[in-house]
């Protein structure tokens, strides 16, 4: 592609009015705090953008917290992965599989409470700057845990841990008390296709 010397100067005259209003904004954000994050929807990606946070903040040496409220032991790509960080990672999996598959409500809420006790624990642990709360959302949803308690508690985390909280349908007391929501929106999905879940991709 050829650009013609009048076209160079109008993007760079575009570009540099650009930069002064992206500077400026910048220049205007001078909070930092710990995050409450919420990561939802019908999407693909909820939980993978989480671990993608936690790689990141793993390449700056924090040390992270993991809680899976409703995923089981079973091993997955990234709870290997992630783990052969050593002690900056404390990974727990304290679900017992989705409510489908376990059919009983009352083993669900003790599963679910003895998770929240957990992620108690670890949120009162200084060491720890990143807590990515897997599932919640879903224990949230089929009241496992009581909403209004769970939600002060995060809201009341120490000034610098970030919290990630995981799943479909967020509950909107949550998305009121946190600081970012993303929602995955569903377009397209390869299970309607009938491809099944995939090592690597999955799981």
């Amino acid at each position: 592609m050829t650009i013609d010397d009048g076209e160079a100067a109008r993007h760079k005259a575009k570009m540099e009015k650009r930069k002064a209003v992206q500077d400026a904004e910048v220049a205007g954000k001078t909070l930092e705090k710990g995050l409450l994050i919420v990561n939802t929807g019908p999407g693909k990606g909820k939980s993978t953008a989480a671990f993608g946070l936690i790689l990141r903040a793993l390449g700056h040496g924090w040390r992270i917290g993991v809680v899976q409220f409703i995923k089981g032991a079973w091993s997955t790509g990234e709870r290997r992965a992630l783990e052969a960080f050593g002690d900056q990672i404390s990974w727990h999996s304290m679900g017992e599989g989705f409510t489908w598959e376990t059919q009983d409500k009352a083993r669900d809420i003790a599963a679910a409470t003895r998770a929240f006790e957990k992620a108690k624990e670890l949120m009162a642990d200084e060491s720890i700057r990143l807590l990515v709360l897997d599932e919640l959302n879903i224990a949230l949803r089929y009241d496992y845990l009581p909403l209004a308690e769970v939600v002060a508690v995060l809201q009341a985390r120490r000034p610098g841990l970030h919290i990630v909280v995981t799943g479909r349908n967020a509950k909107p007391e949550l998305i009121d008390a946190a600081d970012l929501v993303t929602e995955m929106t569903l377009v397209k999905h390869h299970f309607a296709a009938g491809v099944k879940a995939q090592e690597g991709i999955e799981f």
